[in-house]
């Protein structure tokens, strides 16, 4: 009776989970800060909620943009390296052979063995097995900057919009109040799920998050009110 065995990792889920966790706690945080900060500051309801909405579409965009730049250098860097090694294994087979061999061999395996398994992979795929154990580029981590961007755009909208619904809510003396408690829930359930979804504690996944909200928060209200204070 045989078994079938099987694995469960979290690998596969880095590129959009680093994007989705980066942008839900960036929406959340830096909207949350600045609807608290412009409250502090005595501001008119009509205008903190003027504040938050144009600043949810600017982050939105601006975290696409920043991202799809960022992932876009990281894939045309790849890209090049796999062009580099193409050209090198229709020039030099037998020094890429060697060079594949001598990788195999500092990872434990005899000669003999490492050059066997070189030329098998070679004979399968040559630039696939190059790209993977030279340059440390997989299909699973592979860049992927329209993925990136997307991502990024639609997760700081869904972070965003919690505080901005928050201050559309509450009452006009309670806008600061009402909405740092509702985004520190948001944030600390945001580093639980990410920390769940990547293996991690999730309390140390919150807390840490929760922390850097708090203290984003508590800045920006301080800030609104001296210059409120001033003006």
């Amino acid at each position: 009776m045989s078994f079938i065995h099987r694995e469960s990792h979290r690998s596969d889920r880095i590129g959009w989970l680093r994007a989705a966790v980066l942008g839900a706690n960036d929406g959340t945080i830096s909207i949350a800060s600045l609807v608290i900060g412009v409250a502090a500051a005595g501001a008119p309801h009509g205008s903190i909620l003027l504040t938050g909405v144009a600043g949810l579409v600017a982050g939105a965009m601006s975290m696409a943009a920043g991202e799809y730049v960022s992932v876009q250098s990281q894939a045309d860097t790849e890209e090049a390296d796999i062009v580099r090694e193409k050209r090198e294994l229709e020039e030099d087979p037998e020094h890429e052979l060697e060079e594949l061999t001598a990788i195999y061999v500092s990872r434990g395996l005899d000669q003999p063995l490492a050059r066997q398994v070189a030329v098998s992979l070679m004979s399968k795929d040559a630039l696939g097995a190059h790209a993977r154990d030279e340059l440390g580029i997989t299909e699973t981590l592979r860049a992927r900057p329209i993925q990136a961007a997307f991502s990024s755009a639609i997760s700081f909208v869904a972070g965003a919009v919690i505080p901005v619904v928050a201050a559309l809510l509450a009452p006009s003396a309670l806008v600061a109040e009402i909405t740092s408690a509702t985004a520190l829930v948001t944030l600390v359930a945001l580093g639980g799920t990410a920390a769940y979804a990547g293996g991690a504690s999730l309390l140390k996944g919150a807390m840490r998050v929760a922390f850097w909200g708090t203290l984003a928060m508590g800045l920006t209200a301080g800030v609104g009110k001296l210059f409120g204070a001033v003006l």
